[in-house]
């Protein structure tokens, strides 16, 4: 049964088939509408989901901001459904600063034309999308330093690459258990949920049919990426780590889990860089094609 607003329940892996049925039939453009996403991140985030009448409703109930929603997903016009919920957070859950986060353009179109609501783009949320073929081919001069990485990579090491299956999956959660003790993940909460997002997908791998890739390294995973489609012309890449010791190998994962994987998708989402510095310029230097765009939404009091 699913649960009816304004009764919320949290995500299991048993809620794939109907929440992921509920998203295809949106086509998605923002990389949060996953099952996915909601599923890995729902312990830290305390992910809930309700469904009000045609509408899939998502709530964030807990972590360093308060109680948010992610906006409704479903058929035109939103505008009513997004008033509801919007007064609802306010008035029986007792939230100051009721808002739903990471709402696409599409709903923004629906609902600009009233004045109710205070619309507002969040830089640090907008999506990375790029052609997969700029991935692939990494062709011209602003790609000459990616190819150099590759080429460097390639002369020093022996590798493979292989699509992810259950024989590597207790190496892949080896390496991202490494990595996050090289982070010191213990003293930051946000690389502990990462840590827990990553090793959610890998142990629910099968479950969450998602597509991976890695890159073996005398006999061992060096790299591994894992993803899936978002919509029927874009790949969304949820997780991506390689040993940051061996140079290139970055460089080497990423071209090669769009060709092996993606080569038939015209579109990459890789999803946000949450205002990070580093991680933005590592975005920005693969020349997205585009930015997806993600805003705020709020009532005017």
């Amino acid at each position: 049964m699913q649960p009816e607003f304004p009764t919320f329940k949290p995500v299991e892996i048993d809620d794939r088939d109907f929440i992921t049925r509920m998203l295809w039939e949106y086509q998605p453009e923002t990389s949060e509408l996953t099952f996915t996403n909601l599923y890995i991140w729902r312990s830290h985030y305390g992910i809930e989901w309700s469904m009000c009448e045609d509408w899939l409703l998502v709530l964030f109930t807990q972590g360093t901001q308060s109680i948010y929603a992610l906006m409704p997903a479903g058929p035109p016009s939103r505008l009513e459904v997004c008033r509801l919920l919007l007064q609802w957070l306010e008035n029986e859950r007792g939230v100051e600063d009721a808002r739903i986060e990471r709402a696409d353009l599409r709903l923004i179109s629906e609902i600009e034309s009233t004045s109710e609501f205070l619309i507002e783009p969040i830089r640090d949320h907008f999506d990375y999308v790029y052609r997969s073929q700029d991935l692939i081919q990494l062709s011209g001069n602003k790609y000459h330093s990616k190819r150099n990485h590759i080429n460097k990579f390639r002369q020093a090491h022996i590798f493979g690459f292989e699509r992810l299956g259950v024989g590597h999956l207790q190496d892949c959660l080896d390496m991202a258990e490494t990595w996050c003790q090289r982070r010191r993940c213990e003293e930051d909460m946000n690389l502990m949920g990462e840590w827990e997002a990553v090793r959610e997908a890998l142990i629910h791998y099968a479950a969450l049919k998602l597509r991976g890739g890695v890159i073996p390294i005398e006999g061992r995973v060096g790299a591994f990426a894992l993803g899936e489609l978002l919509n029927d012309r874009t790949a969304v890449v949820h997780i991506e780590k390689a040993n940051p010791e061996i140079r290139g190998l970055y460089a080497m994962i990423n071209q090669k889990f769009c060709e092996e994987i993606w080569g038939d998708v015209p579109y990459v989402n890789r999803e946000q860089d949450l205002g990070e510095p580093g991680l933005r310029a590592a975005k920005l230097s693969y020349h997205p094609h585009h930015l997806e765009e993600k805003f705020r939404v709020r009532l005017r009091n």
